[in-house]
């Protein structure tokens, strides 16, 4: 009931305040308090307002624990929603609630927003594919300084005969000749008239004899498309009559054979002499070349000259080849002082004077004249098979050098390796590591593994001998198996060997001139004869001259920078944000808070479902007989009452204020019904559902 006061403790100065009339007789609340609504933990705006329509108070009022509360949370999705929208910095967003009574306009917006977060999200997508995919850039950069210059490997492409197997290398040679006169018809000596033996008495002694192995004639029709698959390939056949030669390979019980068979019968008799010359010189000491030092290169390198001054035996190092025969490498890591270039051009460079006669030492093994090159680093084993090539007799070649590095990036930025340590593959070559001194040494490795010895061309194991049919009578059929393997990578070698990180390689580029010339061969050829002792009729065909430069020292180093990098994804990032919403990092953290509020208001609501199913109706039923054994000058000051009639007492100076709803421990508590006539019922707490 609204009264009008005057002056007094209860309203000064005329303020209307609302008063409410205490039941007779000290008795318990009124039913009927429809007005109290029960409290909701944790979520915003439901602490109850209380509104005073009387007096205005005398002294503030002092905050409630619910006001004063570090954390609220709002009470639906909606309030959520509309809270952020109008107050987020994200474009358009407000749209969504500004237009709320234009619903073709809420739709467009709820769909082009919807549509721009997806955009987004979908360019999101794609620039963290491309950064965790680790792409790397190439940067180039020329500098210019002073060079260390190669190291250089030349061979003499003449196996030499040695005089510990000089018999064996005879009597190969006599079976070997023996061989081509009953396979071709042809007489290499006169040692055959002299020697009237068949080749099955001469090849008593050695295994895997060489044979002709006829194979079925193909049909016409086949034959005709051979010829039409040949011309279109650009392969003509060599085997007109349709038969090869090769030899015999066999396991250990000799349960399974196979034949290594040529279509071109040079190949195979100079695999077939290999592979028995393999075998002999498998029984060579060690150090038995060593003494071939001194001798040999005076024979070979008539001159050297580096820089304008001449070489000296500290500038080189020795080693023999099995099928390249005497080698000496030049500047290796050996060389007490490394050339340096400081100057380009071909008189600042390395120059050599070459004897590239064939001495006749092994013609069936070694069919080319001339010398074989290699440039490399001073750390790296000279690979002849793969990185050399031949000089020409009667030829002045001139080869010039550019210096060019590579750096990669390792990790996850690319599959290298920096020093080889990481490999599973034991460096047999005692060098630095390359992606070959790993496959031969992996090759090497499965060679002793699988064969029980160790191939002649590579470094062995320490206490492994080399490969002997003598030793190990089933070798080569384990050899040529495993050397198929290896090709198609069924050893995983390739896969094991990751290139290194850091590489320096040269590129070469040759030219070439007849040298000496015909005006001045004569005074040359003289001066070679009385210096050198040089005395072969055919004077052309015996020498040849190397000329090895730089031709520029600016050198190039190409290097790998990752492509994108942390700060590349943040900024490309944030312009995708910015296009499609126009928005900053504090936006990016509003949307966070948004999902974080989604998530405890529906854990909440999930709460309060539980809650109010498995534990509200007892806990309600006990409030109910708390409140109606509870005198009424004993409840909280902010419950509320209300009286069964409005008009039952009338209002006194004394009437109290307006109450708030009961506090938690009576959140059950809900409106009372009308009191009827039990008095009985004036005494009772407002229960919901309970008269």
């Amino acid at each position: 009931m609204l009264h009008t006061q005057g002056p007094g403790p209860g309203g000064p100065g005329g303020v209307p305040t609302l008063s409410l009339p205490s039941p007779a007789g000290g008795q318990a609340p009124w039913p009927g308090c429809c007005t109290c609504q029960p409290t909701q933990g944790l979520m915003k705006g439901d602490k109850h307002e209380e509104q005073e329509l009387g007096s205005e108070p005398t002294a503030p009022q002092q905050p409630t624990e619910e006001e004063e509360a570090l954390i609220e949370f709002h009470r639906s999705y909606r309030e959520l929603f509309e809270f952020f929208c109008n107050h987020t910095t994200i474009h358009g967003a407000i749209r969504l609630v500004c237009s709320q009574h234009n619903r073709m306009k809420t739709a467009f917006w709820a769909v082009l927003w919807l549509c721009t977060f997806g955009m987004m999200y979908w360019q999101f997508g794609l620039l963290f594919g491309e950064y965790f995919s680790y792409p790397v850039s190439l940067n180039i950069n020329l500098n210019s300084d002073k060079l260390v210059f190669p190291a250089v490997t030349i061979c003499t492409l003449n196996p030499y005969r040695y005089a510990k197997i000089k018999e064996e290398l005879e009597e190969l040679d006599r079976i070997t000749e023996q061989t081509l006169y009953d396979l071709y018809k042809y007489n290499f000596s006169n040692t055959l008239v002299a020697h009237p033996r068949g080749r099955r008495d001469l090849g008593e002694t050695l295994p895997h004899p060489l044979q002709r192995l006829p194979g079925p004639a193909p049909p016409h029709e086949a034959r005709r498309a051979r010829m039409a698959s040949s011309v279109r390939d650009n392969n003509p056949q060599v085997n007109r009559k349709d038969w090869k030669i090769g030899f015999q390979l066999c396991n250990q019980n000799k349960s399974d054979c196979f034949y290594q068979t040529y279509s071109s019968g040079v190949d195979a008799v100079r695999e077939w002499y290999r592979f028995h010359y393999i075998n002999i010189l498998s029984r060579l000491p060690v150090d038995a070349s060593v003494s071939l030092e001194k001798d040999q290169l005076d024979n070979f390198i008539f001159a050297c000259r580096f820089n304008q001054v001449s070489c000296n035996q500290a500038n080189y190092s020795h080693f023999h080849h099995p099928m390249y025969g005497n080698c000496y490498t030049f500047n290796d890591k050996n060389n007490s002082n490394l050339w340096m270039s400081s100057m380009p051009g071909i008189n600042n460079g390395l120059s050599l004077t070459l004897r590239t006669e064939q001495n006749d030492f092994i013609p069936l093994l070694s069919t080319v004249t001339g010398a074989r090159v290699m440039v490399h680093g001073q750390d790296e084993p000279a690979f002849m098979d793969d990185g050399g090539f031949n000089l020409r007799p009667g030829v002045e070649t001139s080869i010039s050098m550019r210096k060019e590095t590579l750096d990669r990036l390792g990790g996850t930025y690319g599959d290298c390796t920096k020093n080889g340590s990481d490999i599973p593959v034991q460096n047999l070559y005692g060098s630095k590591y390359t992606q070959q001194v790993c496959i031969y040494s992996c090759f090497q490795e499965n060679m002793i593994k699988e064969c029980g010895c160790a191939y002649l061309f590579y470094p062995p194991l320490p206490g492994v001998d080399f490969c002997d049919y003598r030793k190990h009578n089933s070798w080569g059929y384990c050899y040529y198996k495993l050397q198929d393997a290896f090709a198609s990578n069924r050893l995983g070698c390739f896969t094991k060997c990751r290139k290194p990180c850091s590489v320096t390689s040269y590129q070469l580029s040759a030219g070439y001139s007849r040298w000496p010339s015909v005006t001045s061969q004569d005074w040359v050829f003289q001066m070679l004869s009385l210096q050198n002792n040089y005395t072969i009729n055919n004077k052309r065909n015996g020498v040849a001259k190397l000329n090895i430069f730089f031709e520029e020292l600016n050198y190039k180093t190409n290097s790998e920078s990752p492509s994108v990098t942390m700060v590349t994804l943040l900024s490309n990032l944030g312009s995708q944000w910015s296009l499609w919403f126009g928005s900053s990092v504090l936006s990016v953290v509003e949307m966070a808070e948004l999902i974080f509020d989604l998530l405890v208001i529906t854990f909440l609501m999930l709460l309060r479902r539980i809650r109010s199913r498995y534990w509200s109706p007892g806990r309600g039923r006990r409030g109910a007989r708390e409140v109606a054994s509870t005198p009424a000058s004993s409840l909280p000051a902010h419950f509320c009452p209300n009286p069964a009639s409005p008009s039952s007492s009338p209002p006194g100076p004394a009437a109290s204020p307006a109450l708030t709803a009961p506090p938690p421990a009576y959140a059950t508590l809900g409106p009372c019904p009308s009191l009827a006539s039990s008095a009985g019922a004036s005494s009772s707490a407002c229960t919901p559902g309970e008269p």
